[in-house]
């Protein structure tokens, strides 16, 4: 098995870094440690999985099981969980002329209207009319920024068109799940909203039995809003250009009076996610201050930004040269980082939304 870890001085083409930019952290991830399956196929309880906990200032790192998180938690913390919950945004269908087509759906920008990828890249897809089975969309326009997303208007619009979407549709997957699985294997047990595309995962080891025990011994729990987006476009290249990424969010005032009262009053923040984290860093002023909004955000975070709202970070691991390394390396830096995956790798930690989690601190 190679394991081996090292700073990569070069762009990423999955990352999303700039050409030039420094990418946070390379390794070899072994096909082994990728999790084909969420963990109650594993015979284990959604709450069990490992836990990495690392120390952003003395780099010191502790291996335990989630569901002793609250070891690591004081009372006056405040976790902030995504409530977005997963839709089943691929769809498989075909053009009137009878070619298949695959489509997955990136963001919603109207009732009736998503932005969308559709594959096989390259196709002329333009005022194609599309049919999934009892749904039919008409292929709008690309666009100009992000010639790869399309935008799609669909035949029903608002909960119509999220019933067929559900009727029609299986959860976006890639090739380290072989199987496709229920849509309720990819919700987090908070989900209320649909909207995202890919599921917020690193809150899905959270049980309504841990988060009460939380809530018991002080710690607070608030929820936002962050539809994600898809992480990959299925092409390394336009992957590269992180165009077209922008998700909705919305963040209620009692989430923001909460984050600001905590923050008063000396306790941490903690982001359940790196969705979180970018919406809380969007709507937070200078001192850290934040407001109730709703809007979509493009923000790309990364070592050169200065966390103002967010103390601490739950997550999952992330593959080698991922973006969301990017945003890690703003709690902590590369060279304290990799030594903690060099451990997870070494003690077979469990990678992607379905695997193991991490606890930055």
């Amino acid at each position: 098995m190679t394991t081996g870890l090292l700073h990569a001085n070069e762009g990423s083409a999955r990352s999303g870094t700039p050409p030039g930019a420094p990418s946070p952290l390379r390794f070899v991830l072994p096909r082994e440690l990728e999790a084909a399956a969420p963990p109650e196929a594993r015979g284990l309880r959604r709450d069990r999985v490992r836990l990495m906990v690392l120390d952003r200032r003395s780099g010191a790192v502790t291996h335990t099981r989630f569901d002793r998180i609250g070891e690591f938690l004081r009372p006056g913390d405040l976790l902030v969980c995504n409530d977005s919950r997963t839709i089943p945004a691929l769809l498989h269908g075909e053009t009137v002329a009878g070619l298949p087509v695959e489509v997955r759906l990136a963001r919603q920008t109207a009732p009736d209207a998503w932005e969308a990828l559709l594959l096989p890249h390259g196709g002329e897809y333009g005022g194609a009319r599309l049919r999934f089975g009892g749904l039919t969309a008409t292929v709008a326009e690309h666009r100009p920024d992000a010639y790869w997303l399309w935008t799609l208007r669909f035949d029903a619009v608002g909960a119509e068109l999220f019933d067929r979407i559900y009727r029609a549709g299986e959860p976006v997957r890639y090739t380290y799940v072989p199987q496709a699985l229920p849509i309720d294997a990819y919700q987090t047990v908070y989900a209320a909203e649909p909207g995202s595309v890919e599921m917020p995962s690193a809150g899905r080891p959270l049980s309504w039995e841990l988060l009460r025990a939380l809530r018991g011994s002080g710690i607070e729990v608030a929820f936002l809003t962050l539809h994600t987006g898809l992480s990959s476009v299925r092409d390394d290249g336009m992957d590269a250009l992180r165009l077209g990424h922008e998700e909705r969010y919305r963040l209620p005032a009692a989430t923001a009076a909460a984050v600001n009262r905590i923050r008063v009053q000396g306790g941490r923040v903690i982001a359940v996610g790196t969705t979180v984290v970018r919406t809380l860093e969007t709507v937070a002023d200078a001192d850290g201050q934040v407001r109730a909004d709703e809007g979509v955000t493009s923000l790309y975070i990364s070592a050169a930004h200065r966390l103002r709202a967010v103390d601490g970070l739950l997550t999952g691991l992330h593959e080698p040269a991922a973006s969301h390394l990017d945003l890690l390396s703003a709690f902590v830096a590369p060279a304290t980082l990799a030594p903690a995956y060099q451990q997870a790798l070494a003690r077979g930690y469990l990678w992607h939304e379905f695997g193991d989690v991490n606890l930055i601190i």
